[in-house]
């Protein structure tokens, strides 16, 4: 029998993020938030095939808000556009938003990043409520405050930190994830516990199997582990100016290549960039041993094929631009041990070209 949703709270400097997670969490939770609901406009912002597969789960939200309005866009990283912003904040005037509306994400990462960055930006600011869908926003993106939209030359390049009135991570809804999909959210679980669990990362090993085929008990505690940990690094970093850095693992190439390649999902990238930052970190003395139970983690749970040429200068060029990259140049996060890390400022430009030409020529370690 499963076990019951769990409720988790975020402590921040104005107030906290209650988070629950579990099979049934939206239910338990809706009963919760039902004070914050009554009288309110809610506008929801999803995609349409998530709304074809999962609406009906909207039903109770809409019952108990005082107004109700879906508000539809692109599925996926298409979503986060200047122009799609654009046209969401100018739905929300001509539909009466006020600064006591209230916004509701209800899908993956990406309609959270959009979905948050438009709530924190309307009106000077409204509140909105986190739904994840997938495991990578239930484990990661929903998480923590971060919000973004994209510009063609850089992921998340212009957002803010907003954190949501509350997250419900559902796990029933991964249940329909394709499985690609619950591949790529099992990278940033990886991403968690190589920095911050080693417990986690044991774990992860010995469950893959039952990870991996959708089993519903073995993702909810997965996702509750996952989560429990990014809080206590959110409430120690909530800015990213330190520890929170640490969870950039496989990042700064992973976003590099998302971008450049537009074949990969984001976890997948992120699979790909944690490979290399491995590959950094043995050059710097992470234990080989140590080294191969990461890379046979992420090999287990799959990577698809890189093209048989990448464009290598499409790569770099990106990587300049990535939003960790500071004055003294790009920073680096890579593991120490299984369970902590490091951000390395030192690693020289042209030393990182030549591995990363490396890397994407053949030799990336799958």
């Amino acid at each position: 029998m499963s076990s019951p949703p769990v409720r988790l709270e975020l402590r921040r400097e104005a107030g906290s993020t209650s988070v629950w997670i579990g099979s049934g969490a939206l239910d338990v939770a809706l009963t919760g938030l039902s004070s914050l609901l009554g009288g309110r406009r809610v506008f929801v912002i999803t995609s349409p095939p998530l709304r074809q597969l999962h609406g009906e789960a909207l039903e109770p939200l809409a019952a108990a808000a005082g107004e109700f309005q879906v508000l539809e866009v692109a599925d996926g990283e298409a979503a986060k556009t200047p122009e799609t912003a654009i046209g969401v904040w100018r739905t929300l005037l001509a539909a009466g938003g006020k600064r006591d509306s209230l916004i509701v994400a209800f899908g993956g990462g990406s309609i959270g990043d959009l979905a948050g960055f438009v709530a924190g930006t309307f009106l000077r600011g409204v509140d909105y409520v986190q739904i994840p869908t997938t495991l990578l926003a239930q484990v990661d993106a929903a998480i923590g405050g971060k919000t973004a939209i994209n510009l063609p030359e850089a992921k998340n390049s212009v957002g803010l930190f907003y954190h949501p009135l509350a997250t419900i991570a559902d796990t029933g809804f991964l249940g329909t994830l394709p499985p690609r999909q619950l591949r790529s959210g099992l990278f940033e679980v990886v991403k968690t516990a190589v920095m911050r669990d080693a417990d986690l990362f044991s774990r992860l090993e010995a469950d893959l199997a039952r990870l991996l085929a959708g089993d519903a008990d073995a993702l909810a505690e997965s996702v509750k582990l996952t989560a429990a940990a990014k809080i206590g690094v959110v409430e120690k970093d909530p800015k990213e100016n330190d520890i929170r850095q640490l969870l950039n693992f496989g990042h700064t190439l992973g976003h590099a290549l998302e971008l450049s390649l537009e074949m990969l999902e984001h976890g997948e990238a992120v699979g790909y960039g944690m490979l290399f930052a491995i590959d950094l970190a043995v050059a710097r003395g992470f234990a080989p041993g140590e080294a191969d139970r990461v890379r046979a983690l992420i090999r287990r749970i799959g990577l698809p094929p890189l093209p048989p040429t990448v464009p290598l200068e499409a790569v770099m060029a990106r990587l300049e631009r990535d939003k960790k990259a500071r004055e003294a140049g790009l920073a680096w996060v890579v593991p120490l041990h299984i369970g902590s890390g490091e951000i390395c400022t030192d690693i020289a430009a042209e030393d990182v070209r030549h591995r990363v030409g490396d890397f994407l020529g053949g030799r990336n370690g799958c």
